[in-house]
């Protein structure tokens, strides 16, 4: 799907928050790494994705007015067989047809279920004074518990990349903290500088909320994917 198509789509739509679906295009179009993740409209399609993609996967709703999918119960991980994909299918929409009604389901989103890595994220924010602004840290639960990020404007050097992810206090963690496995720096530093490059290729993006990537020796893969666009992008 081209940009243009996915930003005429919200348009058409008077929404600003893109799908998961569309984020991952937006974000796999800028070289930025994120898993492979396919629409299934209907549990037939949800089923032949899945042996395509392989197993174990993840399946998560996909709808642009259901922002927090795993509280809501919108989520399904680990599911390692056909007949969990079609109960999966199942349960996820007589869920949110009980719980939110009114919204617009476009179907699940199917994807491999990534093998565990030090979780971080990247965001991006636009203020309305200073213009683009990143944020990087330590991502899953602990943005919101430790609240260990850093943040720069953009333009974002690789630089200015190196020292945003020396200064959370987690960095200990990505050397390999007490015998761990430590991940690769330079492939986050392309991430952020990547991300950074994102924000000026589409200025139509007010948010950008790239949590968890899983972080590894040999790789830096976003998981899940989320963007908000200007209020006067779709002309609301």
């Amino acid at each position: 799907m081209l940009a243009k198509q996915i930003f005429n789509n919200a348009r058409q739509e008077n929404r600003t928050t893109l799908t998961e679906i569309e984020s991952k295009e937006l974000l796999k179009k800028a070289g930025i790494p994120v898993i492979e993740t396919a629409l299934a409209t209907t549990k037939k399609e949800a089923v032949s994705l899945s042996k395509q993609i392989g197993f174990p996967i993840v399946m998560k709703i996909v709808s642009p007015d259901i922002i927090h999918k795993s509280d809501s119960g919108g989520v399904k991980l680990s599911l390692t067989n056909v007949t969990q994909i079609r109960r999966a299918y199942s349960e996820i929409m007589l869920s949110m047809k009980g719980k939110f009604p009114q919204s617009r389901v476009h179907g699940v989103a199917i994807q491999k279920m990534a093998r565990p890595g030090i979780e971080v994220i990247v965001g991006l924010n636009k203020d309305a004074q200073f213009g683009p602004i990143i944020m990087f840290g330590l991502g899953g639960i602990l943005v919101e518990m430790l609240e260990d990020v850093s943040f720069r404007l953009v333009p974002v050097t690789t630089k200015d990349a190196e020292e945003m992810i020396k200064e959370i206090r987690g960095y200990p963690l990505l050397r390999g903290y007490r015998g761990q496995e430590p991940v690769d720096i330079a492939l986050l530093e392309r991430f952020i500088v990547r991300v950074s490059r994102f924000a000026e290729i589409y200025p139509q993006v007010k948010e950008l909320d790239l949590n968890p990537i899983f972080a590894y020796a040999d790789n830096a893969l976003a998981v899940d994917a989320r963007i908000t666009l200007e209020v006067h992008e779709i002309g609301l």
